[in-house]
């Protein structure tokens, strides 16, 4: 689904004064832009090494999550062995990832010898766990969202964990490697934005009924405890931070939201937030369940010197960096979530290979992920104001 949101500016006046650059037309123009399918289709994988990465791969759920990032179909990657605690979702796992050996459990699998990088598709109450878990494993680590669930000792726990061992971390923010969002993180490091002064981020997933789950644990799920599809068209935009928060929540009135409908008490079904960011600005981010039919993740950016909703970027800047995605491997699909998930896999294995930090490392998850868990709070105590913890990298 596109993002049909209609700007309330005045936008004759205030396009005037400033360029509008479509990404297509950019590539008609011949500058430097352009969608993720042609920019792919322009630009040539070449590898970075002939190494093959070793991996283990755990969780084949409702989402299917295990197989669906593509990591089989790397040219870098040997798929070592998968796990799911489920008999027949270990088979299906191991035949989509083309792999014929599989463990009982993560635990059991992380012992492994000759895997070298593990991907976590598990249920999100045990992401932290099983992360720090790899780790502790001598190996390096990829999870699906959110890097902790409502927990901040287990922030601090992964953090540590990452720190001791200096081994690599990504959390798979999908909203990080859609086009629109991986454009606004080149147009504001090239200066494009000047300073935020304002974002939204938007995940509105309308649902009268949980999705399936693993010991039920979407089941009245407090939304912003679910926040990076969101939080991502700031913090993965700008590399900056989050200082304080005010959330309000909403009871669209399902029964996992009910009192005692859920094991969280939690009673909201949406929640917005309006955050205080370091650079001084304000940032709107949202988990909405109970809007009828609408579902899509998008967001925007609006700074001094330009702004950006969709495809279109309308500013001072008259040549664009090259907002293309990074190419992938022949044969390695873009997949879900706006053709991300090849792209946070071939992040995961290039950082891997040229030992560097991926995009998403530790310090950006949890930049994403605890401001919700704090905009809960918030919510929960009627919008008051609370300062939000940091999660820095060690300064060098």
């Amino acid at each position: 689904m596109s993002d049909t949101r209609i700007n309330p500016i005045g936008r004759r006046d205030f396009l005037g004064g400033l360029g509008m650059i479509s990404l297509g037309a950019a590539v008609a123009r011949g500058l430097s832009a352009s969608p993720v399918e042609a920019g792919q289709r322009r630009k040539k994988w070449a590898p970075v090494s002939g190494r093959k990465v070793r991996m283990g791969i755990v969780g084949y759920g409702v989402c299917r999550f295990g197989a669906a990032f593509g990591f089989q179909d790397h040219p870098n990657v040997e798929v070592v062995a998968v796990s799911d605690l489920f008999r027949d979702r270990r088979e299906g796992l191991m035949k989509a990832c083309r792999c014929d050996k599989s463990y009982e459990s993560l635990e059991v699998l992380v012992k492994d010898k000759n895997i070298d990088a593990v991907f976590v598709a598990t249920d999100a109450p045990s992401h932290a766990r099983h992360c720090i878990e790899v780790l502790k494993h001598g190996k390096h680590v990829m999870t699906a969202v959110p890097a902790t669930l409502g927990s901040l000792e287990d922030a601090e726990k992964l953090v540590e964990a990452v720190q001791k061992t200096g081994l690599k971390y990504q959390m798979a923010e999908t909203s990080c490697l859609r086009d629109n969002c991986y454009a606004m993180r080149r147009i504001y490091h090239a200066g494009g934005f000047g300073r935020v002064i304002y974002s939204e981020g938007e995940y509105f997933h309308y649902g009268t009924t949980p999705i399936a789950s693993f010991k039920g644990w979407r089941v009245g799920l407090p939304p912003l405890w679910y926040p990076t599809h969101s939080t991502a068209y700031y913090i993965g935009v700008t590399g900056k931070r989050y200082t304080s928060v005010s959330c309000r929540g909403f009871n669209a009135g399902f029964d996992a939201y009910k009192p005692g409908g859920n094991k969280y008490d939690n009673p909201f079904s949406d929640e917005v937030a309006l955050f205080k960011t370091s650079e001084g600005g304000s940032s709107r981010m949202l988990m909405c369940k109970g809007i009828h039919g609408v579902v899509i993740e998008t967001g925007r950016v609006y700074g001094e010197k330009g702004w950006m909703e969709g495809t279109k970027y309308n500013g001072t800047m008259k040549q664009l960096p090259d907002i293309s995605r990074p190419p992938l491997p022949p044969g390695m699909p873009a997949g879900g979530h706006g053709g991300s998930h090849g792209p946070l896999a071939n992040e995961f294995i290039t950082a891997i290979l040229e030992d560097r930090e991926p995009m998403v490392n530790a310090y950006e998850a949890l930049a994403m992920t605890v401001p919700g868990i704090i905009a809960h709070k918030s919510a929960l105590k009627d919008g008051e104001t609370l300062k939000i913890p940091q999660y820095d990298p060690p300064k060098t």
